[in-house]
């Protein structure tokens, strides 16, 4: 017997490792094309308002395609409908470079974002089903290990971008590699299958109950996380009349701040349980929200914009940890929170410079702050049995 106990629980060790390396393989694609999209702009001549345009049809793709990731997973198995999702992904990643014009740019990034999503989903209910079975928190430190993947990747480009190299031909190598890696890594993770008698589910259906409360919570702390990325830099620009070094400095505080947190917060989880983690984040981001309102001085604005990051980093992986505990199907519940959590990152930019454009850069970061706040409030639907009437484990890595 304890033999059998020490190789379920070495097999659960390498699933956790398996998967944790999928998570940086997804990570280091995103990465890859954040770099070049100034190359892939040139070589398909588009302006930078068409540019907006297409760079909101990866979350579009997303958006649509989440929903079927759960009745792939039904049909062929966690592992083989992973495999196959994260393949697609990490090949997807040549397409933007091939657009010729800003039609074929939208196609492309609605596919990238198609393929994006569905393997984020099919990743995220492993690492649910992972997490379950280990008894301890690991979403905090999977999402830490898919932002040091985007790192990577980001590197990766940047000295592509730096040696002139022609994105079509980086991607290519970079989408051949991840590729490999990414089969190799799926080769460990759990290989579950749905009951043969079991009812598949449905390829569309709205998200259910129990994720539009979670996701709830998921909404603010990405619309806090979009806006910071994308408006920090040019907070500190525009409004402290910081440098470009400064002002991109402050971006990089939040960055890091938040990849920092992640990778730690399972600890944290485990320690005080995700409502604690959660509220205390939210008081954290909360108070950074307010510095970087009042601040009258660059340094203490990218003061705000670190507490930003740490206070926000850890919910989304706990929202998505808390859906796929929330019902029978977890995939479903899990694409139904990604979905709004893609939602709020997609709407975020835009919704902070309109209202930067009526009112002032200010303005929109109180209305940051104000959300941040939810976190506070909303932090108790992240407590198990807090939607489904099932027993609170209060000694579990999750509890209050």
């Amino acid at each position: 017997m304890a033999g059998e106990v020490s190789f379920g629980e070495q097999r659960l060790k390498r699933a956790r490792l398996a998967v944790a390396a999928v998570f940086c393989v997804h990570g280091a694609v995103t990465g890859s094309f954040a770099t070049r999209v100034p190359w892939i702009q040139d070589h398909a001549g588009v302006s930078p308002g068409q540019l907006g345009l297409a760079l909101a049809f990866p979350a579009l793709g997303a958006s649509v395609a989440m929903p079927l990731a759960g009745a792939v997973s039904h049909r062929f198995g966690a592992r083989a409908a992973l495999r196959g999702l994260l393949a697609l992904w990490t090949l997807s990643l040549v397409l933007p470079s091939l657009a010729p014009n800003v039609h074929g740019l939208c196609g492309a990034l609605f596919v990238y974002g198609a393929t994006a999503g569905m393997s984020d989903v099919a990743m995220n209910a492993l690492g649910v089903e992972v997490e379950n079975r280990l008894g301890k928190s690991i979403m905090s430190g999977l999402h830490g290990m898919w932002s040091a993947g985007a790192l990577i990747g980001s590197a990766s480009g940047t000295l592509a971008a730096h040696l002139g190299a022609d994105a079509r031909l980086h991607h290519l190598i970079a989408a051949a590699a991840l590729t490999a890696l990414g089969a190799l890594a799926c080769q460990g993770v759990l290989d579950l299958r749905s009951a043969p008698d079991s009812d598949p589910p449905p390829r569309f259906a709205l998200p259910p109950r129990s994720a539009l409360v979670i996701g709830a919570i998921g909404f603010c702390a990405v619309f806090a996380e979009g806006a910071s990325l994308d408006w920090s830099a040019v907070y500190l620009a525009d409004r402290l009349g910081s440098s470009a070094g400064v002002a991109a400095a402050s971006t990089t505080a939040f960055t890091l701040t938040m990849a920092v947190a992640r990778l730690a917060g399972d600890r944290v989880v485990d320690r005080f349980g995700a409502v604690r983690t959660v509220r205390t984040g939210g008081v954290t981001a909360t108070a950074g929200g307010v510095l970087v309102v009042l601040a009258p001085h660059p340094a203490l604005a990218m003061a705000g914009f670190a507490l930003l990051g740490l206070g926000v980093a850890v919910v989304v992986p706990l929202a998505f940890a808390a859906a796929g505990r929330s019902g029978p199907n977890p995939s479903q519940a899990i694409a139904g929170v990604a979905t709004i959590t893609y939602t709020s990152g997609l709407i975020a930019p835009s919704a902070i410079g309109g209202l930067a454009d009526v009112t002032s850069l200010t303005v929109s970061f109180g209305l940051v702050t104000v959300l941040c706040t939810g976190l506070v409030v909303g932090a108790g639907v992240l407590r198990p049995g807090a939607r489904t009437g099932a027993k609170e484990d209060v000694a579990g890595p999750h509890g209050r």
